[in-house]
């Protein structure tokens, strides 16, 4: 006779009794969804590994430090049985059919009366795939399909009409360094979403072409010593069109709180009464070294790092930045905007202490297709600058943590 295709459904668990047989991998691969479906989690495992034992710690689930025993399953809605030890698990699968619990296996799925599905989100979206028969349940094969959903969702080539209501605002969007792939799932969703994009030229351009032809793009370059959109121009633009009642992304490089006025306009907007989501992104200042293959830590090498900006020399009066006390540190220094100041820059610190020989890197239009590294130290890299014509954007990194990478990576 043909088995009947399993009936896919969604629990809603918040607050309800599930119980989980078993301390392992298993356990450790279910129980973070189960917490954030709300679920009251009770664990029953006389051990359990590291991350199982710190949600126990953290009071995300409680934790009964014993072997099954029969009525452990009373009073539950949903029971995933992943023991080591067969006769229990066939036990406790046996009471959780008496008992009419939903009960997930993970030595014999064909004795569940339930299934965990492949599961993904994307867009405000759970994708959860299920096989419909035993011969193709192979959970690789359900799991690559998983994948291929959520990846076509999430880089809009599997696109469906959406019929809600857009919320308008503005959202400010960190792009990332520059590699599209590496802006959040988040940002993603909401550049899809947009009506009107105003886009920095150090954001992830590659993205703007993925566009629907109806998005608005605005161009907010802010060419070193060229066109520049001022930043009020900005502002007004942002606001002016959230206003239209257009969804709005301000699509950021890097991270917009890191030296990327995401405040400023995060504060215009408020004084305007227009709703601001701010969407953090992955910061240049540490995923660019990480490209090139520097750490900005490294054990028994630098312990802290600190970011720096360099659009103003040592020397300006508008300088916030203490170098003397810079050039006492022992760790990492990484500098942004500092390419035309590097040479004052390295003077001051050598000035104040820094030995000339620390070593410095300069990663250029890093994590694109563009990048490259040009190495030097304090006393040379003004001149090592003007003679490899390295150009913004480019990452400063300066201290041993520069050597660690190029002799374990080169």
């Amino acid at each position: 006779m043909a088995e009947h295709p399993a009936y896919p459904v969604g629990l809603r668990l918040t607050g309800r009794r599930v119980v989980v047989l078993g301390g392992g991998q298993v356990a450790q691969r279910r129980l973070p969804a189960l917490v954030a479906a709300g679920a009251d989690v009770t664990l029953v495992s006389p051990s359990a590994t590291p991350s199982v034992e710190a949600m126990a710690d953290a009071g995300e689930i409680a934790w009964q430090r014993r072997r099954y025993a029969d009525g452990d399953l009373e009073g539950a809605w949903y029971a995933v049985v992943a023991t080591s030890d067969p006769e229990a698990n066939a036990a406790a699968s046996a009471e959780a059919e008496r008992g009419r619990v939903w009960c997930v296996r993970s030595d014999d799925a064909d004795a569940a009366t339930a299934w965990t599905p492949a599961t993904g989100r994307a867009g405000g979206v759970t994708v959860a795939v299920l096989t419909t028969e035993a011969k193709d349940r192979d959970p690789r094969h359900t799991a690559a399909i998983r994948d291929a959903v959520v990846e076509g969702l999430r880089d809009n080539t599997l696109v469906a009409p959406q019929h809600r209501i857009k919320s308008p605002g503005v959202a400010l969007v960190g792009g990332g360094p520059g590699d599209p792939d590496l802006i959040t799932v988040r940002g993603r969703r909401l550049l899809a979403e947009a009506d009107v994009v105003i886009a920095d030229r150090l954001g992830p351009r590659d993205l703007l072409d993925e566009l629907p032809p109806h998005v608005e793009v605005i161009d907010a370059a802010k060419i070193p010593y060229g066109r520049y959109m001022a930043q009020e121009a900005i502002n007004n633009a942002l606001i002016e069109h959230a206003q239209q009642g257009k969804a709005v992304v301000r699509l950021k490089g890097g991270d917009p709180f890191v030296f990327g006025r995401g405040m400023e306009e995060a504060q215009a907007l408020a004084e305007a009464g227009i709703p601001c989501t701010v969407v953090p992104g992955i910061s240049s200042s540490i995923s660019v070294p990480a490209a090139a293959g520097i750490p900005v830590t490294h054990r028994g090498v630098a312990h802290e790092f600190t970011v720096l900006s360099g659009h103003v020399a040592p020397d300006d009066a508008r300088s916030l930045v203490d170098w003397a006390a810079m050039a006492k540190l022992t760790g990492t220094l990484v500098i942004l905007m500092g390419v035309d100041k590097i040479g004052r820059i390295a003077e001051a610190l050598i000035a104040h202490g820094k030995a000339p020989d620390t070593p410095v890197a300069l990663v250029q239009e890093g994590t694109t297709s563009a990048q490259r590294r040009v190495d030097a130290t304090l006393a040379t890299v003004g001149e090592v600058v003007r003679a490899e014509d390295v150009r913004p954007p480019a990452v400063i990194v300066i201290g041993p943590v520069v050597s660690v990478g190029a002799a374990t990576l080169t």
